[in-house]
């Protein structure tokens, strides 16, 4: 029997988040899901404080996974980011070490842990790629998420030169889609720039975007994720981190971002940047280069495409997206 027909007991942390959202979707929707020998639990902090070291230890004996996907976190914006680094830090290395060390004292198989673009260093060359993860500081603005981040592939490395099991980790890029967290102030730049057309276009006020709308970044659909996390779970066998994201020459500008959500939104009023506000990272573009070793034939969903459906999402749950 080979590894992929071995049965599986999935537990998913962060589960009823944007990306563990998508990824029920997809498992729910996949065209062979029958034939697959796989059970999936997703597990949101009301199930479980993970910071807390015995209800992780609890968690683990009631669902007895044998692989886990990790996505909890304390996670928040640009402007969350810049007043709470201690917190950040504190915290996701908390929560991160129970799960790792849980995992372990439990016999969990295979933990695929979620990173970030931003743990990699403010000062480099482009584009990154997972060679230069620990290769220098992070942006000052969330160095306390991004070392907590970093830490994970130092445990990842721990537990596999001593003890020989194999824990991983995947870095992706921008991730929006449906069951994003829409607040203005904490969420991130596509959710908070939806959020806030929604309201200009309700309010018949100005579109405000923080900002000078210049930096670049990469952003991927919830739902293409969700399809490659799962390919991370059945198919990769390595340690070593792995950037989920859309090529080089898919990076779009925050300007471009809020007109595609312009158009989405058909949102027809005046649009303004106040640039009093800052930017943050002026760019991080990754290198999807590994991943296509992989997988070259993987198909994206149009940037387009996407926010139009994720602009859809919320217009219709608006009464219970998270905002």
């Amino acid at each position: 029997m080979t590894t992929s027909d071995q049965a599986k007991r999935i537990l998913i942390t962060g589960g009823t988040g944007l990306v563990g959202s998508a990824i029920k979707h997809v498992v729910e929707n996949e065209p062979d899901r029958d034939k697959r020998n796989e059970e999936y639990f997703f597990i949101s902090s009301k199930d479980c404080d993970l910071r807390n070291r015995e209800e992780t230890e609890v968690l683990f004996k009631k669902y007895q996974p044998t692989h886990v996907i990790h996505l909890a976190a304390l996670v928040g914006g640009l402007f969350r980011n810049l007043s709470r680094n201690l917190d950040f830090f504190r915290e996701n290395m908390e929560i991160n070490d129970n799960v790792l060390s849980v995992a372990y004292q439990t016999g969990v198989k295979k933990v695929i842990s979620c990173l970030s673009t931003c743990i990699f260093p403010d000062k480099t060359t482009y584009p990154i790629d997972e060679t230069m993860v620990h290769s220098g500081p992070p942006h000052d603005s969330n160095f306390g998420y991004s070392y907590a981040k970093r830490m994970i592939d130092v445990l990842n490395r721990g537990y596999f030169v001593q003890h020989g099991v194999q824990y991983t980790s995947i870095i992706p890029t921008n991730v929006y889609g449906p069951n994003d967290n829409f607040n203005i102030e904490d969420g991130h730049v596509l959710p908070g720039l939806i959020h806030k057309c929604y309201l200009a276009k309700q309010n018949n006020t100005p579109l405000i975007i923080w900002g000078s709308g210049k930096p670049l970044r990469q952003f991927i659909y919830s739902y293409d994720l969700a399809k490659l996390y799962l390919w991370v779970l059945r198919e990769y066998d390595s340690i070593e981190p792995i950037i989920l994201s859309v090529g080089e020459e898919d990076e779009v500008s925050i300007k471009q971002a809020a007109d595609a959500v312009v158009k989405a939104m058909n949102f027809t009023g005046e649009i303004k940047y106040d640039t009093t506000r800052a930017d943050g990272q002026f760019k991080k573009t990754a290198s999807n280069v590994k991943l296509r070793r992989y997988l070259p034939d993987f198909q994206f969903t149009p940037f387009e495409e996407a926010i139009q459906y994720t602009c859809d999402w919320f217009v219709k749950n608006y009464d219970r997206a998270r905002k």
